[in-house]
């Protein structure tokens, strides 16, 4: 995938990505790094990988904060967002890559607490450091923000619901970001092929992948979408603050 956003275009301003030591979330802060952007590596366990990613993005001349926390821990995030303040006084863009809920062994509330509860707790700590003009963007699928009206793989319907939760609780917010003129978009997108919840599902779901991607025509790679996600980050805000990425033909609307 080459650069979406050219070069410099995002000097000066500082991005958080949640979730960026892999994946969608890795290549995002990546791209808005090569963008000019100073960032912010934020990972729950991963910290070898965010700590090789940060030392790849200092190479291009950009300063590169690694933060662990586990963002349905308020004390947590509060420390995250204490280090962002004294590193870099102000934050920019913050977006909320972050998400689970497929993972084994956890509590049955957890998908609702990670994907609402702490998406709304993670906004609302940055406040503070985001001036007017600042950008939030909210990553999601479009399995989860069609969910109300096209029903979705039972393996992942509580994923769905819950995401769908934590944007409702975000787009709630919408008046309140404008008051201080901070921008709000939602990004869904398709399956992504290659993510963890892609892994998840197939092992579920045998053929779910293949079987979408035929329904679809394609499905996006995790740089492809990375790359809208950056983009969303600096394009102008849809009207309807909701950025769709592939094919929305098998997904009816609210």
């Amino acid at each position: 995938m080459t650069q979406p956003l050219a070069p410099a275009t995002l000097a000066g301003r500082t991005a958080l990505v949640t979730g960026s030591s892999r994946g969608i979330g890795a290549d995002t802060v990546r791209y808005l790094a090569q963008a000019g952007a100073d960032v912010v590596i934020n990972y729950r366990n991963k910290a070898p990988r965010a700590e090789k990613l940060a030392t790849e993005l200092r190479g291009l001349g950009v300063e590169a904060l690694v933060v662990g926390a586990d963002l349905t821990d308020p004390a947590s995030v509060q420390a995250m967002f204490d280090a962002v303040g004294e590193a870099f006084g102000t934050l920019d863009i913050l977006v909320l890559n972050a998400s689970g809920g497929m993972e084994a062994g956890m509590a049955e509330d957890y998908a609702l607490k990670l994907n609402r509860d702490a998406q709304v707790n993670v906004l609302e700590t940055a406040l503070p450091l985001m001036a007017e003009g600042s950008r939030v963007v909210f990553v999601t699928s479009h399995q989860a923000h069609f969910i109300r009206s096209t029903p979705t793989m039972p393996e992942y319907e509580p994923v769905a619901l819950s995401k769908r939760a934590g944007e409702d609780a975000l787009r709630e917010r919408i008046p309140a970001l404008a008051d201080k003129g901070v921008e709000f978009v939602v990004v869904s997108g398709d399956m992504i092929e290659g993510t963890i919840t892609a892994t998840l599902l197939e092992r579920a779901n045998p053929g779910a992948i293949a079987s979408r991607r035929e329904s679809a025509g394609k499905l996006y790679n995790v740089s492809e979408f990375a790359a809208e996600v950056a983009m969303a980050a600096v394009d102008p805000v849809p009207a309807d603050n909701t950025r769709l990425v592939g094919d929305t033909g098998s997904f009816a609307g609210e």
